[in-house]
């Protein structure tokens, strides 16, 4: 594929509605299209075979609660791009991943494998993308949604922020809780590993949930984290509302202070504020690859077009893997990573004039099969490349879902990494746990700093 021509730029200030799809585009869903929207052909020299489902049932060998069994363990590498080849296949490269090759050109590399189209989510996710393609619009200025609740809300979008919006509100269970780490490097490799627990409850993908409820409740989902270890930092605490249409009402966030051991309103957890324990090295909204109002930028949906992504990234998920074997000098261990061709969406945000932020543009690269951001790219005010973003992702099949295992954010200027989702010698993510409302109140929060 090649970027669609003319690209389409989206401006917050002139936003309202958009119109919804028709019957009859809708109709293509689970035809031409996926049931979520992604093209469901292959390409035309047969490097990106025809998607036939995804993994619909788990591999021989998994057991609920243990770490995922590799699918495609005797795939092996087709080739390997380093700083040597990479001009040969610029093409199909990020400017990210370009630039990793410029930076660590001794260490850096991407193990090509076959492309395994292995996205597939439940069906009552299939059934309700369908519905919201005729009916989900966007809010006024594009911060929020209506008429949208547990399936892809734009599976056959029409401009940037539709795009946006179907990985921000993607599916992911019902809710989830982990223990997982985060470690950002020295350049000599040294680290010290951050431990969380996170806990979410996505309402807007609860199975018989409807627009009405969403929009009575003006909120998609409650995020409560903790820090566990190192001593100095546990208890440390987050609780965040995130709301459905953030012009009525703003994210609502919380923290729990140790020493002061009291709760207090957090407004500033959102934007470029800094994440938890990172170092500096990422910003609030740089969690799960972006979060978050998006009125700061105008955004527009360059095109779709071929790229090696990490994908299916079972080997470094998996449960006899170190930290130590993961974590190295510059970069995760490339050994450990796979990457495949994929067909992505391509999103473009540049800074308005009348706001502020860290970033003065950002590039976004969105998974067709799952409207999960696979790649980022963020520049500073002087338009030079600062950092690059890549999600590892893998089918958690027993629900069925496609996530990410880890998120790694390269800082060019600091030539540091951070790594969270480290959990190869915790647990996996446990996606049959159950929350009420009275869990992510500040008063839970309080006794989650406390423990």
């Amino acid at each position: 594929m090649t970027l669609i021509a003319g690209a389409v730029s989206f401006g917050l200030a002139s936003t309202g509605a958009i119109a919804k799809v028709s019957p009859e585009e809708a109709n293509k869903l689970g035809t031409s299209l996926t049931p979520i929207g992604a093209e469901k052909a292959g390409n035309a020299d047969g490097t990106i075979p025809e998607w036939t489902g995804g993994i619909t049932s788990a591999p021989a060998g998994y057991e609920p609660g243990k770490f995922h069994v590799n699918p495609f363990a005797s795939d092996q590498v087709q080739f390997t791009i380093t700083a040597a080849n990479a001009e040969q296949y610029k093409d199909k490269l990020t400017a990210g991943q370009m630039a990793l090759f410029k930076a660590y050109p001794d260490t850096f590399k991407m193990n090509v494998y076959q492309t395994r189209r292995s996205a597939s989510y439940p069906q009552y996710v299939y059934d309700a993308t369908k519905e919201n393609a005729t009916r989900s619009e966007l809010a006024e200025g594009g911060n929020g949604l209506k008429n949208a609740a547990v399936g892809f809300p734009f599976p056959i979008p029409q401009n940037a922020l539709e795009v946006m919006w179907n990985h921000i509100v993607r599916y992911r269970g019902e809710s989830a809780a982990r223990f997982v780490g985060q470690a950002t490097p020295l350049r000599d490799g040294s680290y010290t590993l951050v431990k969380f627990r996170d806990e979410l409850d996505l309402l807007y993908t609860k199975k018989g949930t409807k627009p009405e409820d969403l929009e009575a409740q003006n909120m998609l989902f409650y995020f409560k984290q903790w820090v566990t270890s190192p001593a100095r930092l546990a208890g440390t605490a987050l609780l965040v509302h995130e709301t459905q249409d953030q012009v009525k009402k703003p994210r609502q966030a919380w923290t729990y202070n140790t020493g002061q051991r009291r709760v207090r309103r957090a407004p500033n957890v959102a934007y470029d504020a800094p994440g938890t324990a990172s170092d500096g090295l990422r910003t609030t909204d740089d969690f799960d690859m972006y979060n978050g109002a998006p009125n700061r930028y105008n955004w527009t949906l360059v095109g779709k077009k071929e790229m090696y992504i990490p994908y299916n990234d079972y080997r470094l998920h998996a449960g006899d893997v170190k930290y130590d074997d993961i974590i190295q000098p510059s970069h995760i261990n490339p050994d450990l990573v796979r990457y495949e061709l994929h067909r992505v969406w391509v999103v473009e945000a540049n800074l308005k004039a009348d706001t502020r932020h860290q970033y003065k543009k950002r590039v976004f690269y969105i998974d067709e099969d799952s409207w999960q951001i696979s790649a980022t790219e963020m520049y500073d005010n002087q338009d030079q490349l600062w950092r690059v973003g890549m999600l590892h992702a893998v089918n958690y099949y027993e629900l069925p879902v496609m996530w990410s295992t880890m998120e790694v954010i390269h800082d060019l200027k600091s030539g540091r990494y951070l790594a969270l989702g480290l959990d190869n010698e915790d647990s996996p993510v446990d996606f049959s746990i159950t929350f009420t409302k009275k869990d992510f109140t500040p008063a839970a929060l309080r006794r989650a700093g406390r423990r």
